[in-house]
């Protein structure tokens, strides 16, 4: 019996647990939470992650959750263009709720998979000679491969991949959904799609289904995403909104409208951080087979390409194939190299890509902003058409 522990349950380990399953394999997956929790607001899935779904099996009902997000460009808080949105061209990304999509990997499972909650992992086993293996002080859990999906501050990686560390990207980031029933009315109800950017702030917003239709619920409405830059704020979050609606109380229609729309208990804060460097590998064998790194593991980046959930799904989808057919042993050894020299240079491309655009969002200054201004229309379309096209062309391995 082939036989993997996935470390993790969040989008990209319920992703690899479900496709290894599917490959024949046998699944524990260890979350340290004492049940696997749904995400509280959305995710915006580029063409590379629909592929991967597709893949791993699991994208069948994919249409009837997501929203397609067309381009909107990205305006000034005074609202006047600063990119105009394209029209036609590369495919663009869907927008689906964070509790939607956990559902459909969950349900993608099958009974190869047992979930065990509770479990902290502290300890990682490498040694070559030995089958791979993660304890958590009282038990420990063997595979032939060890799956560390365990987020940005793994414990599996930090004993694999010591020289990667995790630093502060310089900004903090709130994530909330407005439910429908409280939405704002806006003129002719048209959907909410733009980008906003301003001197170190940044505000995303983009309808998340049809108001009125009908599968409309609490899991649908107006998802928006604010950044800014700094260290996160300690205060409650009632105190964190006030801070938002002051922040962007000048900023154009309908951004106001949302940010009052919106509850404290809405509100998702997140510091962003980033891996520095990235690991030199994803896959070390040991043993039968052993380990690799996926997701935030592996490269987490910030938020500003929208690529961090879409990389774990490929991460996954590569993982399925690389090892759909081997047995335990120096194919699996072999099959976890593969998919560390097929899944790192990826990254790395678009953590570049990530970084240039970190740079351009956080301008500070009047005449860097100036500058920063002028040269967006053609800095901007450069490197998301960039970054976009390399999205569209991510096919999973054969």
């Amino acid at each position: 019996m082939r036989t993997a522990v996935v470390v993790g349950a969040g989008i990209g380990g319920l992703a690899a647990a479900g496709g290894l399953a599917r490959s024949g394999w046998q699944v524990t997956l260890l979350e340290r939470d004492d049940r696997v929790r749904p995400g509280r607001t959305a995710l915006i899935l580029w063409p590379n992650a629909v592929r991967a779904l597709e893949s791993l099996g699991i994208a069948d009902g994919l249409a009837a959750i997501a929203t397609p997000l067309p381009d909107t460009g990205i305006r000034r808080p005074d609202g006047q263009w600063l990119v105009q949105p394209r029209v036609g061209g590369t495919r663009l990304p869907v927008v689906v709720h964070s509790d939607d999509l956990q559902d459909a990997l969950v349900a993608g499972l099958g009974d190869r998979v047992e979930i065990r909650t509770g479990v902290t992992v502290r300890s990682v086993r490498a040694n070559p000679g030995d089958r791979p293996a993660v304890g958590d002080g009282r038990t420990t859990f063997e595979a032939d491969v060890v799956v560390a999906a365990d987020g940005i501050d793994s414990a599996v990686r930090q004993r694999l991949a010591p020289e990667s560390t995790v630093v502060s990207s310089g900004c903090a980031a709130w994530r909330a959904v407005i439910p429908w029933y409280r939405a704002p009315s806006l003129p002719g109800d048209v959907p909410v799609r733009g980008e906003t950017l301003g001197a170190g702030y940044r505000f995303v917003a983009a309808s998340l289904g049809e108001r009125g239709s009908a599968g409309a619920s609490t899991r649908g409405g107006i998802y928006w995403v604010a950044t800014a830059a700094g260290a996160p704020r300690p205060e409650p979050p009632a105190t964190q909104l006030a801070l938002l609606r002051r922040w962007f109380s000048s900023w154009h229609a309908p951004i106001g409208d949302l940010l009052a729309a919106t509850e404290p208990d809405d509100l998702v804060q997140q510091e962003v951080r980033e891996l520095r460097p990235l690991p030199r590998g994803y896959g070390f064998p040991a043993g039968t087979g052993g380990f690799v790194l996926l997701g935030d593991a592996a490269h987490a980046m910030p938020h500003h390409l929208g690529q961090g959930a879409c990389l774990a799904l490929e991460d996954a989808a590569t993982l399925s194939s690389v090892l759909r057919e081997v047995v335990p042993g120096q194919q699996a050894q072999a099959a976890v190299e593969a998919y560390s020299r097929l899944r790192r240079p990826r990254a790395v491309t678009v953590v570049r890509q990530t970084r240039r655009m970190s740079a351009v969002l956080q301008t500070r200054g009047r005449l860097a902003l100036r500058a920063r201004d002028a040269a967006l229309g053609t800095i901007s379309p450069r490197l998301m058409s960039s970054a976009a096209t390399a999205a569209a062309a991510w096919k999973p391995p054969a």
